[in-house]
């Protein structure tokens, strides 16, 4: 599915071919509800950044740092980390300040145990050898896209792949009045998949950008992207999302350009 990256993220079910009686009501639905401008508009919209960390993002670092012997092969890895540093961290920067300008939440998660030996860690994450402990380089964020700390940017630890169904996350963002959701980091077939499915459960309104996920082949993340769109997400780009956030809510700086 390689498609232009000026043109919208296009998925079988924009196909007006495909056989699927229940698209044009999942359609409107999830991608053509006006709640989604209303609560960004409102302040009810958040930016979730999924484990965008040494971990699993940066070459020579934890899943990564025995490149030949770390289950991924070495084309699959470069064209991981080609798509991140030329693409997805970039672009995450992009969104994460569009967001901080308007005083938007934006939210990181990350692996990371509660303890140093990762007694904690999930079933999964021990099966898998995954331990990133506290203070650890593997639980450190990416510079590029780390939390803002003058802005106090709130961080959820876990040890599984979804984040609402092994952290209070759900109840936070509750209190926080958040219930549309923008979604983006790695992988997108595992851990931003997870969440996703598990946030529209939750009753979200979830727009995954897609130029702002990554994992470790395209045909993976095409293959992950397809199943969420129109069923559990909006599917976008990064331009167009830029677009509908400075189209409904100008920053203060856009504001005060176009009034003088």
């Amino acid at each position: 599915m390689n498609q232009d990256p000026s043109e919208p993220f296009v998925s079988p079910y924009h196909d007006p071919s495909h056989v699927d009686p229940l698209r044009e009501v999942y359609h409107e639905a999830i991608v053509d509800n006006p709640l989604r401008e209303e609560l960004l508009v409102e302040g009810h919209t958040a930016l979730l950044c999924i484990d965008i960390q040494y971990l699993d993002a940066a070459r020579g670092h934890g899943v990564f740092r025995d490149a030949e012997n770390s289950g991924v092969p070495l084309e699959a890895q470069e064209y991981y980390f080609d798509r991140l540093e030329r693409l997805v961290l970039p672009n995450v920067r992009r969104l994460q300040d569009a967001f901080r300008a308007r005083q938007l939440e934006v939210i990181h998660t990350r692996i990371q145990s509660l303890t140093r030996d990762g007694r904690d860690r999930s079933k999964g994450h021990r099966r898998l050898g995954l331990l990133a402990a506290p203070g650890s380089r593997d639980a450190e964020f990416i510079e590029m896209v780390a939390p803002d700390e003058t802005r106090d940017e709130i961080v959820i630890n876990k040890t599984a792949s979804g984040v609402f169904s092994s952290t209070n996350l759900h109840y936070v963002l509750n209190n926080m009045g958040i219930e549309s959701l923008m979604v983006v980091g790695v992988y997108t077939n595992e851990c931003v998949e997870t969440t996703v499915r598990d946030a529209c459960d939750l009753g979200y309104l979830v727009t995954v950008v897609e130029d702002c996920c990554a994992t470790v082949t395209p045909e993976l993340h095409e293959a992950s992207l397809a199943t969420l769109c129109d069923r559990y997400a909006r599917v976008a780009r990064l331009s167009d999302v830029l677009k509908t956030i400075r189209t409904a809510l100008p920053s203060e700086a856009a504001v005060e350009a176009a009034d003088s």
